[in-house]
């Protein structure tokens, strides 16, 4: 019998052994686990602060890009009509010659005053669609506005200033079209 409970207290002590390692094993992986977790928050935390600053820039994206298309549908509607604009400038140009021409004969004074209502009229429609002249003669000479092809020493004029124009210049809105052809003022 005796045997029997040394056999009995051995299992039993085995069996607490067994237990207390158990335990302690139980220990060790909560503490893992505890830093797993105190590891992981940061890095959730670290996310979720990523995914935050990649949508703001998303949405910045997204802001400049609408407002680039705005900007480009504005600016086609604005300029829509330049290729027109463009091509009937030669026009106004040559009744504005025809314009220039004296006589003192009565149908030439009657077709000239025909002349003169198409190109006011054109005038006025050019106008309305946004065109403006660039003013030349008397203004300083500003090469976003005017082309010099020629300078010359002037007493009646300071230097840099424009004292004749060859050719009318436009502006569409604010774009120019065509610079005034000029001669400046040395």
């Amino acid at each position: 019998m005796e045997e029997k409970e040394q056999n009995q207290n051995l299992s039993n002590e085995e069996t607490a052994e067994q237990q207390a390692e158990t335990v302690e094993v139980t220990e060790e992986e909560l503490v893992q686990a505890d830093l797993v977790e105190e590891e992981a928050t940061p890095n959730f935390e670290a996310q979720l602060a990523e995914a935050k600053a990649s949508e703001l820039r998303l949405r910045a994206d997204f802001d400049n890009f609408k407002r680039r298309n705005r900007i480009e549908a504005e600016n086609r509607a604005k300029y829509s009509s330049q290729s027109i604009v463009e091509k009937l400038l030669p026009l106004v140009d040559n009744l504005d010659r025809a314009l220039q021409i004296e006589s003192d004969n009565e149908e030439t004074k009657s077709v000239l005053a025909g002349v003169e209502m198409v190109k006011r009229q054109l005038a006025e429609t050019l106008q309305n669609e946004g065109v403006v002249e660039i003013p030349a003669v008397g203004e300083a000479f500003d090469p976003n506005l005017h082309q010099a092809v020629v300078q010359e020493a002037s007493d009646e004029f300071e230097s840099g200033i424009v004292t004749a124009e060859f050719q009318k210049g436009y502006k569409l809105h604010d774009r120019v079209i065509r610079p005034s052809m000029v001669k400046v003022a040395e």
